[in-house]
């Protein structure tokens, strides 16, 4: 069924939750979710574009106050959208970018390791990963060993997404610490990317 709050354009939405209308914001959000969804996935990947459209929205959510759009409200998400999922392409073509080269520039170093220094290796990890505080190890653990996305794990787990990338950061850092004497393998492996 609609109602007259859904029948509102972007803008007048938006306009109602800067005055303190929250319930404004929810419907704003689930109509304008899916069409920004489908925007930002004709440049990337559908995780990906969920990613920039909930952080633009939490964007205008925490900056409502300062924001003051003359034009059209979709527009102007819309570009944030495209800058966005331009950035992300190219921090990703540069991310492959120096992957190749490093795994070129070590590639003997790769084909030295024996299965003794793999066996080796496999043990520091574990014990690392087991040595991190439970709440990083198990964020760290779902999204790195059973490849769960941020968006699934926080729903898993029952808080944000922005708690679960917190604290796989977290878990990143004090393994690269950890395990400094491994990182070339580690990063080669994708363990510690």
């Amino acid at each position: 069924m609609e109602t007259s709050r859904s029948r509102e354009t972007i803008k007048e939405l938006f306009g109602a939750f800067q005055k303190g209308n929250e319930e404004a914001f929810d419907v704003l959000f689930e109509k304008s979710y899916p069409v920004f969804c489908a925007y930002a996935q004709r440049f990337v990947s559908l995780q990906d574009a969920e990613e920039i459209v909930q952080d633009i929205m939490l964007w205008l959510y925490t900056n409502k106050k300062m924001l003051v759009i003359e034009s059209s409200l979709e527009g102007y998400i819309l570009k944030m959208i495209y800058h966005r999922s331009l950035n992300r392409i190219t921090r990703q073509e540069v991310k492959t970018r120096v992957d190749t080269l490093f795994f070129e520039s070590n590639q003997s170093f790769f084909y030295d390791i024996d299965c003794f220094q793999i066996e080796e290796l496999s043990g520091k990890i574990n014990e690392a990963i087991a040595n991190l505080p439970e709440k990083y190890r198990e964020a760290f653990i779902l999204h790195r060993f059973k490849d769960m996305s941020y968006k699934e794990i926080a729903s898993k787990l029952n808080v944000s997404v922005k708690t679960i990338d917190y604290r796989i950061q977290q878990a990143l850092k004090q393994l690269r610490y950890d395990l400094k004497d491994y990182l070339p393998i580690l990063f080669f492996l994708g363990i510690l990317k």
